[in-house]
Parts: structure tokens; sequence; C-alpha cells
């Protein structure tokens, strides 16, 4: 008995296509336009609301400016992944903050490991989307 049944073949080459691109646009934006203000500004205790928004704007417009070049109809993703990164950011941030972690606590670097995953599977659901719809 099938429960779901549905044809979800994706296209592999726009699949890859996809990946490349938003992996190069999280590098870009998590480790080339990330400041030092906002890395560690928007994991202090107090004051993080300024450089963690400018960090996920800059994920949102740099998307949005990627996908009107690439996908227009799909430009409206970017608020998607600004909105995602800004939930991981801060829960990444609350935990670093309350619990006072730094880099030289394994639960730092398991938030961090977590906060890229989360991230990394947000491109990944994207990916899947714009090149199923073509």
């Amino acid at each position: 008995m099938t429960i779901f049944s549905a044809d979800l073949s994706i296209p592999l080459g726009a699949l890859v296509f996809w990946m490349l691109v938003l992996t190069g646009k999280h590098v870009l934006c998590d480790f080339l336009l990330q400041t030092r203000w906002m890395a560690l500004g928007k994991d202090a205790p107090k004051g993080w609301a300024k450089p963690l928004l400018v960090h996920c704007a800059i994920h949102g417009v740099v998307t949005t400016l990627g996908l009107l070049v690439l996908a227009p109809r799909f430009w409206f993703l970017g608020l998607v992944d600004f909105a995602i990164h800004l939930c991981a950011d801060r829960a990444k941030g609350y935990c670093v903050a309350t619990f006072r972690l730094t880099g030289r606590d394994a639960w730092f670097w398991w938030l961090l490991g977590i906060d890229q995953a989360i991230h990394h599977l947000t491109d990944f659901g994207l990916a899947v989307l714009l090149a199923a719809n073509k």
C-alpha cells in the first residue's frame, strides 16, 4: 500500500547548480561579509539585535539579488532565507550568551556545527524548491 505517491523527481543538474549557488552565497555572507562586530555582537548578552539584524539582512539581500538575476519569480525566498537565518543565529547566540560559552567550550563548537547544519539544510531545501520549479 502506498501512502504517498507523487512524482518527486528533481533534475540533478539543476539541484547541483542551486546547491553550488546557495553554498557560495552562504560562504560569502557568513565568512567574507560578516565582520567581527557582527560575529561577536550577535552572540553578546546585550546589544545583539543590531549586529544580528545586519548580518541576516546581508543574507536576505544577497539571496534576493541572486534570485532576481537567476530566478526572478522566486525573489521572495530571500525573505525566507533572512527569517530562517535570523532564528537559527538568535538561538545559537542566546545559548552562547546564557551559558557564557567561548571557543574553549565543547558546547560552543556543537552549537556552531548545529547552526551551520541548519543553514545548509535551509540551502538544500531552497535548492530543491528551485530545481523542482525551473
